[in-house]
């Protein structure tokens, strides 16, 4: 397999950045304050700019400023936000019907999404799927099914996770603020554990896995072992941090959880579907999940979610127990299968790969030479790079916000994130070819210098 960037066919878009204006530009500042008019505050914005079209590693607003796309719409749009595949398959599907809910009559694209499902997700044992259209819904039934195959109360999830914005994944969530705050009460059978940070061990703990581990079981023996339904993991945090656990931690966890007789659920929703290299992140830590949950870049924008488990549990809730009106709506499953068939080649996967190195050779360096750079990490084309003082690591999301910012002015969409605010975040889509991510990457590099000095 060659590991060359393979650049996306976007004839109508031209794939380099562009800057026709000031960022945000004149429409896009009107089209701002309407919104302001309009839309509840509670809805943040990363960049106020609105887009008039977008496709492989390009997002054209509408004052004709093209901005190179390092968010993917939060790891979404991974096979570029106008696909011609995907755009085909939904089109057809919008001629036959747009929606009949599957629970009430049914349609075969939502069994064929399920059935690849059932062959690609990791484990080599029988398995059934559910689909559902939020990462949320996919988290909570994954926990309903636990706790009807078990008939136990208790989840265990971890220190920096981040698992969705209903009451019950809010619960779940570590971080505070924007995502828990003022919402409470939550639910209250959600216990925490240490996750294993390489470059910032939980509170007493020594790095690497085997405390993190000991701290864990110490945890689940606290609460007693027979009360636990499922632990739930996110093969690499994301909204913490994109933190790769220590070496060890992932299979560790899978280990206890036959120890004591708990639903391991591998939440991929944000570094499944090739984002890493492999079709799900779990495959580089060699662990299959009792369950795994994908979302996000499963349809490529089109809203669809999915929990993948072991058939006895998967069946274990009584007939009408799972569903939703939306769940699997017939567009979405057209969308998925478009996915599924551009991933046959394997050039995506090859592609994320080589993304990573690309980022590498570049963000790397920066390590030694700028005294602010913490840590470049990940795997694929999710990455990161973390911002602190040298020496005290201690975090500085200023910095994050800043180098964000000066990235913005420049035309590169980049995110932010961490338990402290202080990683900028990078999620090209798998398409983007190899001169527009050595430019997007460039402008970054140069305002990570900029802050420093």
């Amino acid at each position: 397999m060659t590991e060359t960037l393979l650049a996306v066919d976007a004839e109508t878009l031209p794939q380099t950045r562009h800057l026709a204006t000031s960022i945000p530009g004149p429409r896009s500042t009107a089209m701002h304050a309407e919104r302001t008019a309009q839309v509840t505050n509670g809805f943040g914005i990363t960049l106020p700019v609105f887009v008039a079209r977008a496709d492989g590693g390009i997002v054209e607003d509408v004052d004709g400023n093209r901005l190179i796309d390092f968010a993917s719409g939060i790891a979404v749009t991974s096979l570029g936000a106008s696909n011609k595949r995907v755009a085909q398959r939904v089109a057809a599907q919008l001629e036959a019907f747009t929606h009949t809910c599957f629970m009430v009559t049914e349609y075969e694209s939502f069994t064929q999404v399920c059935k690849w499902l059932n062959a690609n997700t990791p484990g080599d044992f029988d398995k059934r799927t559910g689909l559902f259209s939020t990462g949320a819904e996919a988290v909570e039934n994954a926990i309903k099914i636990a706790r009807a195959a078990t008939g136990r109360p208790n989840v265990l999830v971890f220190d920096e996770a981040y698992h969705g914005r209903s009451l019950l994944t809010m619960a779940m969530t570590a971080k505070v603020n924007p995502y828990k705050l003022n919402f409470g009460p939550l639910p209250a059978e959600i216990i925490r554990a240490a996750s294993a940070n390489p470059l910032r061990p939980a509170e007493g703990l020594a790095a690497g896995a085997e405390a993190a581990l000991e701290s864990v079981e110490a945890t689940i023996l606290e609460h007693g072992a027979d009360s636990f339904a499922a632990m739930v993991i996110e093969p690499i945090q994301g909204e913490g941090g994109f933190i790769v656990p220590a070496a060890g931690f992932i299979p560790g966890l899978r280990k206890l959880a036959d120890k004591y007789g708990i639903v391991l659920v591998i939440d991929e929703i944000q570094a499944g579907m090739g984002r890493t290299g492999t079709l799900f992140a779990s495959e580089h830590e060699g662990v299959a999940g009792d369950m795994i949950l994908t979302a996000k870049a499963l349809a490529n924008g089109v809203p669809l979610s999915a929990v993948t488990g072991r058939t006895e549990l998967m069946n274990a809730p009584h007939a009408g127990g799972l569903g939703g009106t939306y769940a699997g709506n017939p567009l979405a499953c057209e969308a998925a299968l478009a996915v599924f068939e551009q991933f046959e080649d394997g050039s995506l996967l090859a592609n994320a790969r080589r993304i990573e190195a690309v980022a590498r050779e570049i963000l790397e360096p920066l390590l030694s030479s700028t005294g602010i750079v913490a840590e470049v990490r990940g795997r694929g084309a999710m990455l990161a790079i973390e911002l602190a003082d040298a020496g005290t690591l201690a975090p500085r999301a200023d910095l994050a916000k800043e180098i964000s910012a000066a990235c913005h002015a420049a035309g590169v969409i980049t995110l932010t994130c961490g338990t402290h605010g202080n990683v900028v975040r990078l999620l090209p889509p798998l398409v983007i070819g190899e001169d527009l991510l050595r430019d997007g990457l460039a402008v970054l590099a140069q305002a990570i210098i900029d802050a420093a000095n």
